[in-house]
């Protein structure tokens, strides 16, 4: 439907899973896409196939968000081959799945946090300079972050600082006409997911709302909020987990 022609789009931990699932929809949707991956050169490269068979560039970047010379370096790139950025998709996460709290690994502590919320923080301080009237940021949290996860306590905190960071980034960005949101998955297959607590795969033929949802189910929130459908819409949290009761 050309939703998003000739947008400028950076997405991290696009090489797989939900962020891979954005790229593609964007591109579809006439968007040119960049994409920061942390070490699966050989999705990223894929889905940079993928997205250039849709007849969209795309540029992809390894490297660490927590490296703020690498964000920097990253986004004039960016700006060189795109000349702009209108959408920053800020998806990439780590979980280590741990039962009991006296077991939690420091390091594994630290690398949560520096992947899913400072390397955010990060990065969208040095792309939010390039920012302009009318674009958008969108960050994914989860459920975990409203309900819990009794294995996840160090993930479910940074889905929550994310939620906070989003509703300030918001009331900040609001006057400059630039929109920040999230989306928060419920139950969702994904290569992280598969990896971590080895989860079997859906029946496909179940229906939508008794089944975990696939990434590209998923990602139709992320383009709502990228589009201009959305655009009375900021410092909110989507919710698309299959039917599961939270409040905020």
């Amino acid at each position: 439907m050309g939703k998003l022609n000739n947008k400028s789009v950076l997405i991290t931990g696009a090489d797989s899973g939900i962020g891979r699932a954005v790229a593609l929809l964007f591109a579809l949707e006439g968007a040119d896409i960049a994409i920061i991956y942390h070490s699966s050169e050989d999705d990223a490269k894929k889905t940079k196939s993928e997205i250039e068979n849709l007849g969209r560039q795309c540029i992809i970047f390894r490297g660490d968000i927590n490296d703020y010379e690498f964000c920097e370096e990253t986004t004039r790139n960016v700006i060189a081959s795109f000349g702009k950025i209108d959408i920053l998709v800020n998806n990439a996460a780590v979980q280590f799945p741990e039962k009991n709290i006296e077991k939690l690994d420091e390091a594994n502590i630290r690398k949560t946090f520096d992947s899913n919320i400072v390397g955010m923080i990060l990065l969208t301080k040095v792309v939010f300079y390039y920012l302009k009237k009318g674009s958008c940021v969108i960050n994914t949290t989860s459920v975990s972050a409203y309900q819990g996860h009794p294995e996840l306590l160090d993930y479910s905190a940074t889905k929550g600082a994310i939620v906070s960071f989003t509703r300030s980034l918001a009331v900040q960005a609001k006057p400059k006409g630039i929109r920040i949101n999230t989306v928060a998955p419920g139950p969702v297959i994904t290569p992280l997911t598969k990896e971590t607590f080895d989860e079997k795969e859906e029946n496909p033929t179940k229906p939508p709302l008794e089944r975990n949802a696939t990434p590209e189910e998923i990602a139709f929130s992320f383009l709502f909020l990228a589009s201009e459908d959305a655009a009375q819409i900021t410092g909110q949290v989507l919710h698309p987990n299959g039917g599961i009761i939270i409040n905020g």
